[in-house]
């Protein structure tokens, strides 16, 4: 069954950050950060692969981000379904079989040997292509999808990822300028205000990760 109707967003997103946190898949830690891909020290880390371990979860998850991408892009906006490398791939998958799709994925870098492609089963020229994956931070990594998948000669102007950190202004302008929508179903700032509501951290530590996420660039641990 297709997925067309979605609860109002805010509650979606509650929900969403709801999830994330029952199954562990939030960590704070200020007084011994996460070290990030991009070598930067952050008292916040979020594992959306674990999602793929609770269906339940995961199949509410992968409901809510269909029908949000399908209202928010329209009921027929896409051709094809393609997952970036490695962790949207499943993801992709699982929005794919709800919309009745194709799906491909993206590597990060042609694999050296072979066809030596970067695209992974079938995307044609002018397909309309949405690109998953499981979160965004800067929306860096996304450009470099995108760009592998118009090499093809397909279109692809829509991202839908499960989780966006919201804490980078310049996020959606860099995508924006790349031709390049975002979808999203929640934020550190949702996945906060159920933290402190439910309890799930203590004071000092859901201090620290707000002041984090207000200036991230000018973060230090605490002393």
């Amino acid at each position: 069954m297709i997925p067309s109707s979605h609860i109002d967003p805010a509650r979606m997103a509650r929900l969403s950050a709801q999830m994330l946190l029952d199954i562990g898949a939030v960590h704070f830690n200020a007084r011994e950060p996460f070290t990030h891909a991009s070598g930067n020290k952050a008292p916040t880390y979020v594992d959306c692969r674990k999602l793929i371990s609770f269906p339940r979860i995961r199949s509410a998850l992968m409901d809510f981000l269909v029908a949000k991408v399908m209202a928010d892009a329209g009921f027929e906006a896409f051709d094809n379904i393609a997952g970036g490398e490695t962790a949207g791939i499943p993801f992709a998958a699982l929005v794919a079989e709800r919309m009745a799709l194709p799906m491909t994925y993206v590597r990060k870098k042609p694999k050296g040997y072979g066809r030596n492609a970067r695209i992974e089963g079938l995307m044609s020229e002018g397909q309309r292509v949405l690109l998953v994956e499981d979160m965004t931070t800067d929306g860096g990594s996304k450009l470099s999808f995108v760009d592998a998948i118009r090499d093809t000669g397909a279109r692809c102007g829509h991202t839908a990822v499960i989780f966006y950190y919201d804490i980078f202004p310049e996020t959606v302008p860099r995508l924006a300028e790349h031709g390049v929508s975002l979808h999203y179903l929640c934020t550190w700032w949702d996945v906060l205000a159920v933290a402190r509501e439910r309890g799930d951290f203590d004071a000092e530590t859901l201090d620290s990760v707000e002041a984090f996420l207000r200036a991230p660039k000018a973060w230090t641990p605490p002393a």
